[in-house]
């Protein structure tokens, strides 16, 4: 059996050179950069107001104060989106609103709060309190200075950076195409969701969670139809999903049992299994092979095995495919509130529940056809094997 990292190693090492495709920044989210990015512009490209109020020179209201305010002369008024034409003189304010680019000679801005304009004086304002140069005025390229990196290859886009990006003027980034993933599943005792149970079937579930996961990673998802246990309809399936996908991944078929035809099936193909089994508990039956430059990923069947090996070794190809340089799962310390014991041989990646103040607990036995515990958790404890983890200690949890 394969330890976590060395098997992790050797599917990184097997991903192939990203390919790129352009999109606009409004589709962006969520997707892997390919080239980094420089503004064309500062950010702000102006010096422009902060807030509402009246653009003054800051020696001009020195003295300011509520009950010897300074009086000055309203020179004019200008709008975000408009400009002063003129230049600001001593002893005189402009009027601006937030986002108003700073007229010249102005060197501060007074919040509207601090000045007060007399009845029937429409031309002429009152400050109450003094500013500093600078106060309440947003620099040129404070931001952003022109030409600088906002986005580094290999960077996966949020939210933010997609506003950044738009802000910087840009219309289309390049960025990792996205990988089409089959999604399959085999077994004679599986059945479609909604229709009738005879002797012995369940309802098929790996599909749909292991589909939300790789869509998660920015994959793009193929959901086939579900296999039983022959071998001639297991290999019709993976030749036809290789067919539509970049990486197939399958759920159950991969262990030593006489009905367990997915790996033979996928030899009698054309593909090369790479390596099979890995000591971790849950997820010890977990198969990687290629065809050509297609992946291949066999799951275990039980729910949780699928799962966790989904988060531990798939996502991370996915991301890799896409360019992305961290292709790990989030982790933050927690603190945990009862002990987790593995007295096993294997690692064991314990499924639990971290609240909100970073208290961790099992989400509930740790069986790996246990969907409950699984629906409640939202991370996993890497426990070592034989070893117990006291109740207050603090650990590392692996974030989905």
């Amino acid at each position: 059996m394969l330890e976590l990292e060395d098997a992790l190693a050797r599917i990184l090492s097997a991903i192939p050179a990203p390919a790129a495709e352009t999109v606009p920044p409004a589709q962006a989210d969520g997707r892997v950069l390919a080239d980094t990015v420089r503004s064309a512009v500062a950010l702000p490209p102006f010096d422009n107001s902060a807030m509402d109020g009246y653009a003054v020179r800051a020696a001009s209201v020195r003295s300011a104060r509520a009950d010897a305010p300074v009086r000055l002369r309203l020179a004019g008024k200008v709008a975000a989106g408009h400009v002063f034409g003129g230049e600001l003189e001593e002893r005189a304010c402009i009027r601006v609103f937030t986002g108003s680019p700073l007229p010249r000679g102005a060197d501060a801005v007074v919040m509207q709060e601090d000045t007060r304009v007399e009845p029937g004086q429409p031309e002429e304002v009152l400050v109450l309190d003094a500013v500093q140069v600078g106060e309440n005025v947003r620099l040129a390229g404070e931001d952003v200075n022109l030409g600088a990196v906002v986005a580094a290859a290999g960077d996966m886009l949020g939210p933010g950076a997609v506003s950044l990006l738009a802000a910087a003027g840009l219309t289309g980034v390049r960025v990792g195409r996205a990988p089409v993933v089959a999604v399959l599943a085999t077994g004679s005792e599986l059945r479609e969701p909604g229709l009738p149970l005879g002797p012995g079937q369940i309802y098929e579930s790996n599909r749909a969670g292991l589909a939300a996961l790789a869509r998660r990673a920015g994959a793009r998802t193929v959901v086939c139809p579900l296999v039983a246990d022959v071998l001639a309809d297991t290999r019709q399936a993976i030749e036809g999903a290789f067919r539509d996908c970049d990486i197939l991944v399958s759920s159950g078929g991969v262990s030593v049992g006489e009905m367990d035809f997915v790996k033979r099936a996928f030899e009698e193909i054309g593909g090369e299994m790479q390596f099979w089994k890995i000591a971790i508990k849950p997820g010890r039956p977990f198969a990687f092979g290629r065809q050509g430059e297609k992946l291949f990923f066999g799951l275990p069947g039980n729910p949780v095995s699928a799962h966790v090996t989904f988060l531990l070794l798939v996502r991370p190809a996915l991301l890799r495919w896409q360019g992305a340089r961290d292709v790990s799962l989030p982790a933050h310390p927690g603190v945990l509130a009862e002990p987790l014991v593995n007295s096993g041989p294997r690692r064991h990646f314990m499924r639990v529940k971290v609240e909100r103040d970073g208290t961790v607990r099992s989400a509930g036995a740790q069986a790996s056809h246990l969907l409950a515990s699984l629906a409640g958790a939202n991370g996993l404890v890497d426990v070592p094997p034989h070893t117990s983890l006291a109740r207050g200690a603090t650990v590392p949890v692996l974030w989905w």
